[in-house]
């Protein structure tokens, strides 16, 4: 059995248990505003149409704005920029909840959840502090990812929950609330860490335009839309047939198992000593996504939905894993906060479309007709990495790429460890 070894090697060095418990607030954030904002609006106004079309575009605006941010973010530091983005978006919400409360003209939603969607990244920005910490150092860069995956899988378990529960049980705004206060506490927890903060790349850095030039990176952002696509249709799909069954509350319970199943997979994947092609793996990883969606075609009730779940959660956090070593390879060293950015932006796109779609196929013709959906989704990501593979296995011979970066490592590691992802 592999031991913890790994996940304490990674924490010896200074300040990062600092950045690392920083993050997670701000983390939550992510996963609770969304949610909270439909639950706001719906119970305020009784409209679901109107929740769910601000929703999209609070999503729209974080894929548009996000990118950005983390550009800007490369280019001048993370605190000059974080505190900045963090207080338009901060402003932008709290306009939000205000329009919602007074009832204000519906357009206004729509302005404020524009603007509020210049959310930093705070996932990529601790990512970012791994990857200049144990640049050239794989094994550890591996165990750090892993760490950051089984992170998120933890906030999305607990904020949706949390979101939710508190816009029902207090009053409708204290989920999108309560999101915001993470956020500013983790930009600000973060920001204050000066020490681990990756050392900004000048401009003449920055030459060559976006990082989504990068044809590796296009192909892991596009992949990636199709399994958030998955993931949204998901959640949707399985609140429908709780509810067909009886149990809508039991949704919340087998969505967390499927989460938990992700959770145990990305901190055992964290602790293996891997090698080979981490192409080869990742493509593996999505086929598997795909491959467990199949099951879900044939539930018939909620608890064998539940292990069909876990099971299917066990391929998301090594593959996201896997993906996050992978862009950084492709992508210059001077764009890697863009890049991680420009993954979760995917994310947040296909998880918007999934739900939709979705919730259009369960309106037409019931919960498990649903599921269709992120088999679909699901095939499609399996087509775009098959494609996309040739581009994946050899990184770009560049300055200051991942791949460049080989050849410091033989200083720090031997030869095996050298191909962990």
């Amino acid at each position: 059995m592999p031991s913890p070894g790994p996940y304490r090697a990674i924490f010896a060095a200074p300040g990062t248990k600092g950045f690392a418990a920083a993050g997670f607030p701000g983390r939550l954030m992510i996963s609770m505003e969304s949610i909270g904002v439909v639950t706001m609006i719906s119970e305020l106004t009784g409209r679901y149409g109107l929740a769910g079309a601000v929703a999209a575009t609070l999503a729209i605006s974080s894929a548009v704005l996000g990118p950005q941010v983390s550009r800007l973010v490369d280019r001048h530091g993370q605190r000059r920029v974080l505190r900045p983005a963090a207080l338009v978006a901060l402003t932008a919400l709290a306009g939000l909840l205000l329009s919602a409360h007074l009832r204000w003209p519906d357009w206004t939603l729509f302005a404020f959840a524009a603007a509020a969607g210049c959310v930093p990244s705070l996932g990529a920005m601790v990512r970012a502090r791994w990857a200049a910490l144990y640049r050239g150092v794989p094994r550890k860069l591996h165990a750090a990812y892993a760490f950051e995956s089984v992170v998120d899988e933890v906030c999305f378990i607990v904020g949706p929950i949390l979101s939710v529960g508190l816009s029902t049980a207090w009053f409708p705004e204290a989920g999108p609330l309560l999101a915001g206060c993470f956020l500013a506490i983790g930009v600000v927890a973060l920001t204050a860490q000066r020490a681990t903060e990756p050392v900004p790349h000048p401009r003449e850095h920055h030459t060559g335009g976006a990082a989504l030039r990068s044809a590796g990176l296009l192909v892991l952002v596009t992949t990636f839309a199709a399994v958030g696509a998955l993931f949204g249709a998901i959640d949707v799909v399985t609140v429908a047939f709780a509810e067909e069954q009886g149990h809508k509350a039991a949704a919340s319970v087998v969505l967390a198992i499927y989460a938990a199943g992700s959770c145990l997979a990305g901190a055992v994947f964290g602790l293996l000593r891997l090698t080979g092609s981490a192409p080869r793996r990742w493509l593996l990883g999505v086929c598997a996504i795909a491959v467990s969606m199949i099951p879900l075609q044939l539930v018939g009730n909620l608890s064998f939905l539940a292990v069909a779940l876990f099971v299917a959660g066990l391929a998301v956090a090594p593959t996201m894993v896997t993906t996050m070593a992978l862009v950084e390879q492709h992508v210059p060293r001077a764009r890697l906060t863009e890049g991680m950015t420009w993954v979760s932006t995917g994310l947040s796109v296909g998880v918007a479309l999934g739900s939709s779609t979705a919730g259009w196929v369960v309106d037409a013709s019931g919960a498990r007709a649903g599921y269709a959906v992120p088999a679909v989704a699901g095939a499609f990501a399996a087509a775009v990495a098959f494609l996309g593979y040739r581009r994946l296995r050899s990184a770009p011979q560049r300055e200051g790429s991942g791949a460049d970066g080989r050849k410091d490592r033989k200083d720090h590691e031997d030869q095996p460890e050298r191909r962990v992802a």
